[in-house]
């Protein structure tokens, strides 16, 4: 059993300590506190620490002065870093604590979710590079172990040389009683002498070894590099030593370290060379087994980075196109179509729905988009936008559709569908030069533990398998390592943001789901999504369409939100749509204008995110005093920063930032009508 994990949490006041405690209590770690760098220093000496969490203004040694004390430290060098302080860091603030040290840091107050996600993170980090560390001990125990065996037969090998002056014979019983794989070649380069571990490797027999004939077994791959090396070496009576594969008895190719030395009579006369070989497979394997987790590491980091980025500029984006959006909207219809004014407008409202579809794009590759996700059928999804699918690869193209027969249902949001399968045929018909065939077909797969075991990135379950092929160009192994990366395209200039397969990527994993592509070049590609087979209420059915949008009644609707652009704008639209609009700036002065109102006030459209009260809090004390009151929350954050406040369960009715007239008209209608018959 592997030792317990540690967090060592560092804070001045006692109250930081119990409350950091109590976040962390469904972390399986210890945790140890102190109250000061000092004591901090001290328990180093004690504890192996999995990742540090500081505050950073104590008195005496202050976080960053600690955090610079542990990276000197050989023990603790290397140890995650997150400060936490009660003031929003600036640029300055924030390169010095990296500079010492830091990998990330936490604002007071912080959300216990977001705290909980980071450490487990680096706890799984660390629980990796612990074992990659005891892989790399083994391996090292291993070379070694190795190392010595080669020193062993060396010596053996130069003590075996000695007594050949004397007899051959007496030679060959010591070259048959080791391990290692031993020929001796002649002046006329061909090999004259096989051991017996070398005859029971090979599985063949003395004769048709000797001479040129143990070439035969050398991987066609490496055959020239292998002969240039020991003809080189022989020409000029040298050393050498090189890797190469050679054919098993099995029938399988297996590694080969081979060392050559030339032979000398006891007067200098040159002989021929004595080869010494040892099966080197095993350690070949574990070290690329540990480059390839490496580089899974690496990934994981840079697309980690640019997931942040993308939902850290969601929200102030999203906001700038609510606005653009809307007021374009509104200008648009009072204005013309005839007038040239118009289509400049228009321009304007369709540059801003492709920057938001962008948005979308990334949020979904960063797996924070806002979803709805429903029980669907997917041979019933796919038929339906077969007729658009057909429209968007172009006549040229045959759209064959081989559904599979059995249940077919899986939990996902019907927009997330439509993506996968539009970036998905979009992706085939530009692989296409001219004339083609694209095909989708469906299927229910099973995979067990032992299969997923010799199969990378399967996962065992039940799922119900997309397939989506193309006889096109396919791609080289180079560009499959980067195809699902944002903004990698290997199409022109103009003709693609490089987001569509890092989006089908971002919503699969979102889905609990794993893709895999097959492609060599000239021979087509095939995109084979897995996700989750959902059989928990096989009644549950793609949510219908909503009913034609109603206008309002003069309704009476309180609008809260910080964004005085985006009041202004909601309260136009909500005007135009028929309903009667009381707007607040602020969470309290929203709970003043309540008490001043006389009348009913049918429905709260909120933003989520203000400072005093979020939304959902306001919500809350409404309905203690208005318990009819329905509510509307909207919102421009990722889906992973409002998830924790309630919003996004289920039951709630939430808009996402940017929207439409009709979008707002929609949401306001259904909200409205919540909890009616």
């Amino acid at each position: 059993m592997s030792p317990r994990q540690k967090i060592l949490i560092v804070d001045d006041r006692k109250e930081n300590l119990v409350a950091l405690r109590q976040v962390l209590r469904g972390v399986e770690a210890e945790i140890i506190e102190t109250m000061s760098g000092n004591e901090a220093l001290a328990a180093t000496l004690d504890h192996d620490f999995a990742m540090a969490i500081l505050d950073v203004m104590m008195p005496g040694m202050n976080g960053l002065e600690l955090a610079e004390h542990l990276r000197r430290d050989e023990k603790t060098r290397l140890i995650p870093i997150i400060f936490v302080t009660a003031n929003y860091p600036d640029e300055q603030h924030l390169f010095s604590g990296y500079e010492a040290g830091c990998v990330d840091y936490l604002i007071k107050p912080y959300a216990p979710e977001v705290i909980l996600a980071k450490v487990r993170i680096f706890l799984e980090m660390d629980q990796q590079k612990r074992e990659l560390q005891k892989h790399q001990n083994k391996l090292e125990t291993l070379v070694a172990e190795r190392t010595a065996t080669l020193e062993n037969e060396l010596a053996e090998r130069k003590r075996t040389e000695k007594a050949l002056q004397e007899s051959e014979q007496r030679y060959h019983d010591l070259a048959d009683s080791g391990q290692a794989l031993v020929w001796t070649s002649g002046l006329d380069k061909k090999c004259d002498y096989f051991n017996v571990p070398w005859l029971a490797f090979t599985g063949r027999s003395l004769a048709q070894e000797f001479g040129n004939g143990w070439l035969e077994g050398v991987h066609p791959e490496d055959f020239e590099s292998c002969l240039q090396v020991y003809v080189a070496a022989f020409d000029k009576r040298e050393r050498f030593s090189m890797e190469y594969r050679l054919r098993h008895a099995s029938g399988e190719y297996r590694w080969i370290q081979e060392e050559g030395t030339p032979r000398f009579n006891s007067k200098g006369i040159f002989l021929g060379y004595i080869g010494h070989c040892l099966d080197i497979t095993e350690r070949k394997r574990a070290a690329e087994e540990h480059e390839k987790l490496q580089m899974q590491f690496n990934q994981a980091q840079k697309l980690e980075s640019v997931a942040r980025l993308a939902g850290g500029v969601a929200h102030d984006f999203n906001n700038m196109l609510s606005v653009i959006l809307g007021y374009a909207e509104i200008a648009l219809d009072k204005i013309d179509p005839s007038d040239s004014l118009h289509h400049d407008l228009q321009a304007i409202y369709d540059a801003g729905k492709r920057s938001s579809n962008i948005t979308r794009q990334l949020l979904a590759f960063a797996r924070k988009q806002t979803i709805d996700p429903q029980v669907l059928d997917l041979n019933e999804t796919v038929e339906g936008l077969l007729k658009m699918l057909r429209r968007l690869i172009g006549e040229d193209i045959n759209l064959a559709w081989l559904p599979g027969k059995g249940e077919f249902s899986i939990k996902i949001d019907p927009s997330q569908m439509d993506q996968i399968l539009a970036n998905l045929c979009v992706n085939s018909r530009d692989a296409i030069a001219d004339v083609g065939k694209v095909t989708i077909e469906t299927d229910v797969v099973t995979f067990d533990e032992a299969y997923c075991s010799d199969h990378a990135g399967f996962i065992p379950g039940k799922f119900i398998l997309l397939a989506v092929s193309d006889d096109g160009h396919g791609m080289s192994q180079e560009t499959l390592g980067k195809i699902f990366e944002p903004f990698f395209t290997t199409k022109e200039e103009g003709r693609g943001t490089g987001l569509g397969l890092a989006t089908v990527y971002g919503i699969v994993k979102q889905n609990n789901g794993f893709i895999n592509v097959y492609s060599e070049p000239d021979q087509g590609t095939t995109f084979a999504i897995y996700l989750p087979r959902y059989e928990d209420s096989a009644g549950e059915k793609r949510a219908k369409a909503s009913p034609d949008i109603s206008l309002g009644h003069g309704e009476i609707i309180l609008v809260v939100e910080d964004e005085i652009t985006i009041l202004n704008l909601s309260k136009t639209i909500l005007e135009k749509l028929g309903y009667t609009v009381l707007t607040a700036s602020t969470p309290s002065e929203a709970l003043r204008l309540v008490e001043m109102h006389s009348g009913r006030i049918q429905l709260l459209l909120t933003d989520v995110i203000m400072p005093e009260m979020n939304g959902r809090d306001l919500a809350s004390q409404l309905h203690t005093c208005f318990p009819d009151i329905k509510t509307l929350f909207m919102s421009g954050y990722t889906a992973d920063v409002i998830s924790h406040r309630g919003v996004l369960d289920e039951g709630v009715c939430f808009i996402h930032k940017p929207f439409s007239t009709n979008d707002l008209a929609a949401k306001v209608y259904e909200a409205l009508r919540q909890g009616k018959s």
